[in-house]
C-alpha cells in the first residue's frame, strides 16, 4: 500500500523544504496547494481572480476551492506510488474528503505535525525574502544577505517579499490556522495516526525525524 504523506503545520513552519526533501530523496511528489493556488491565480478567470482575492486579504481558500485543486493533481499519474502532501488538509471537512480520496486511491494516510512556537513563525514568516532571478531565499531575522536587501548572487539585484509576507496578513493566517487547522491534530491524534515532531532545529536533523516515521509507518 503506497503512503500519502501528510505534513501539518502552520504557515512558516517548514512544511515546503521538507515535502521537496521527500520529493528529492523518496521520489514522492511534492503536492503543494499553497504552491498550486499561487500559480493558479495567475490565470485571467474567476478562480484565479477569487485565488487573488483571498490572497489580497491574507485568508486561507475555502474548502471547496482546495479540495478540487487536490482532487485534480493527485489523479495524475505520478501520485500513483503516494505524494507528499504541504498545506492540506487544513480543516475538518478537508480532512474528510482526504480520507475518502485515500480509500479510492487504496493509499495509507501517515499524518506529521511540525511544531514551531508562533512567536518564531512570524520571524520566519515576515522575514522571508526571494531574488526574482536566481530564487535564492533569505531571512531578514535568521539569514540576511550581506548586503542590505540585495541577493548575494546576482548582485544589486532587489530582494522581494511575497504579498501575504506583511505582519497583518501573517497574523491573520496563524490565527485561522490556530482556529481551523488546529482541531485536525485531534482528529488524527484520536485515530492513534498522529506522529509529532520539534521544528525548531537544523532542516537535516527534521528530515531524518520525519523519514524516520514514513519508513516505519
Amino acid at each position: 500500500m503506497s503512503k500519502i504523506i501528510v505534513l501539518i503545520g502552520a504557515p512558516g513552519a517548514g512544511k515546503g523544504t521538507q515535502a521537496r526533501l521527500l520529493q528529492e530523496r523518496l521520489n514522492l511528489p511534492q503536492i503543494s496547494t499553497g504552491d498550486i493556488l499561487r500559480t493558479r491565480s495567475e490565470a485571467g478567470d474567476p478562480m484565479g481572480e477569487e485565488i487573488r482575492e483571498l490572497q489580497a486579504a491574507g485568508k486561507l481558500a475555502p474548502d471547496s476551492l482546495v479540495i478540487r485543486v487536490v482532487q485534480e493533481r493527485t489523479a495524475s499519474a505520478d501520485c500513483r506510488n503516494g505524494y507528499v502532501l504541504d498545506g492540506f488538509p487544513r480543516t475538518l471537512a478537508q480532512a474528510e474528503m482526504l480520507e475518502g480520496l485515500a480509500a479510492e486511491q487504496k493509499n495509507r494516510l501517515v499524518p506529521i505535525a511540525i511544531d514551531v512556537p508562533f512567536d518564531e513563525l512570524e520571524k520566519r514568516t515576515t522575514g522571508r525574502r526571494q531574488c526574482p532571478v536566481c530564487g535564492e531565499i533569505y531571512n531578514m531575522y535568521f539569514k540576511p544577505p550581506r548586503h542590505d536587501e540585495t541577493c548575494d548572487r546576482d548582485a544589486g539585484v532587489k530582494l522581494v517579499r511575497r504579498a501575504d509576507d506583511t505582519i497583518d496578513k501573517v497574523r491573520v493566517r496563524l490565527e485561522t490556522y490556530q482556529e481551523q487547522t488546529k482541531p485536525l491534530l485531534d482528529y488524527y491524534s484520536k485515530s492513534g495516526r498522529l506522529h509529532r515532531i520539534e521544528g525548531t532545529g537544523e532542516k537535516e536533523t527534521i528530515y531524518k525525524s520525519i523519514e524516520q516515521i514514513v519508513r516505519e509507518s
